[in-house]
């Protein structure tokens, strides 16, 4: 049998194998799966009207550690020394623990079947259906940073991180204590509870527009940290922080904003600012969006300090949904627009050369982020 003959019966098996799903889909309502191929996201420029004025630096520089304002970098991005250990520099000590959902009154657990997504609502287009999430168990680690400086006993400033455990932050801060360039702080570096996006246990902890995470944070994660290794964690909103990348960075900045008496300064690498939410809210019917669409510009300014980077590679309608409410270059362009008009202290990094929470840029910008994130920070002395 020649070349041509098997290639064309491939091709035709290949299609009545796709028809036959197809029929199935349609007689089980099985949502579609996602798709196995996405188009790389676009190179944005910074400079494509309506994005914010920004300053460009020269290339290998970091936006100053003592400036406001806008920033490009890039496209070198070299880590920065403070993201290795340095001979003579104190260590921390890096606990660790596992939580399970069977001892969560907040997160009993969710899951969405796996290779499934969900479908647009035929009479909402920024509206997923998601039919495939469903109760399931989880367990999480959690890792827990105590700098050698830190004295028993001592009320501490501390900074929550998201999808933990993340070492090169426990580096960071053993060399920026160290350099007296951030105060003695505890992290805890939280993994998420599994999964990613609508559905998921993840998408329900990271992009819903409520105080809820915060909540857990507090009476289920904090209390532990305290208990099991000794350390006081101020209750100051001055002294703790939010960190995270991706939905965990926009997961950062809605634990301060629904819990501002909770949290003052938040750290995000390619926030997912877009419209993410499941299960829908009508008080905030576009999930993240609705920071820079409404929220931020119609609320009287909360005490938020705010760090931000997006990559100029970073994601561009990752799923079906065809909202205008999924380019996340564009969100986090919007953030830094909102936030300046309201007159928030915040710095905005876009990142030449940089993807999605590119790993690069993080190990570049990340010391004099945290830097710009402490500055004016005095402890409650009483």
């Amino acid at each position: 049998m020649d070349n041509m003959k098997i290639t064309h019966m491939v091709c035709v098996a290949a299609l009545l194998a796709a028809s036959a799903l197809s029929a199935m889909a349609a007689t089980t309502n099985t949502p579609p799966l996602v798709a196995p191929h996405k188009p790389p996201p676009p190179t944005r420029d910074p400079h494509t009207p309506g994005y914010v004025a920004a300053t460009e630096l020269p290339d290998g520089s970091n936006a100053p550690a003592d400036a406001d304002g806008n920033f490009i970098l890039g496209p070198t991005h070299q880590p920065a020394p403070e993201m290795t250990p340095q001979a003579g520099v104190p260590q921390g000590t890096v606990y660790q623990f596992t939580m399970s959902s069977a001892d969560s009154k907040i997160y009993p657990g969710i899951a969405r079947d796996a290779h499934t997504f969900g479908t647009i609502d035929p009479t909402d287009p920024a509206k997923l259906i998601v039919t495939t999430s469903h109760p399931a168990p989880y367990t999480r680690k959690v890792a827990v940073y105590v700098p050698k400086q830190y004295v028993p006993g001592t009320v501490a400033p501390f900074i929550v991180g998201a999808d933990g455990p993340d070492h090169a932050l426990f580096t960071a801060l053993d060399n920026l204590i160290a350099e007296h360039r951030v105060p003695v702080m505890i992290a805890i570096s939280i993994g998420n509870g599994s999964g990613d996006a609508q559905g998921s246990e993840r998408g329900l902890e990271y992009d819903t527009m409520s105080g809820r995470y915060a909540e857990f944070v507090e009476t289920e994660v904090l209390p532990l940290v305290e208990k099991q290794y000794n350390v006081t964690l101020t209750r100051d909103p001055e002294g703790r922080a939010t960190m995270g990348g991706s939905s965990g960075g926009s997961c950062a900045l809605i634990m301060a904003w629904y819990h501002p008496e909770l949290y003052h300064r938040v750290l995000t690498y390619s926030g997912t600012y877009v419209n993410q939410q499941w299960p829908y809210h009508a008080e905030t019917p576009h999930g993240a969006w609705e920071f820079h669409e409404h929220l931020i510009p119609n609320s009287p300014v909360k005490p938020l300090r705010i760090c931000m980077e997006v990559g100029d590679r970073d994601l561009f309608n990752p799923n079906i949904m065809r909202d205008d409410m999924h380019d996340w270059v564009a969100a986090n362009e919007n953030m830094a627009s909102v936030l300046a008009a309201k007159g928030y202290p915040y710095q905005f990094v876009f990142a030449r050369d940089a993807g999605h929470t590119d790993g690069s840029v993080k190990k570049q910008t990340l010391p004099e982020a945290l830097e710009w994130l402490w500055k004016g920070y005095q402890p409650v002395t009483k």
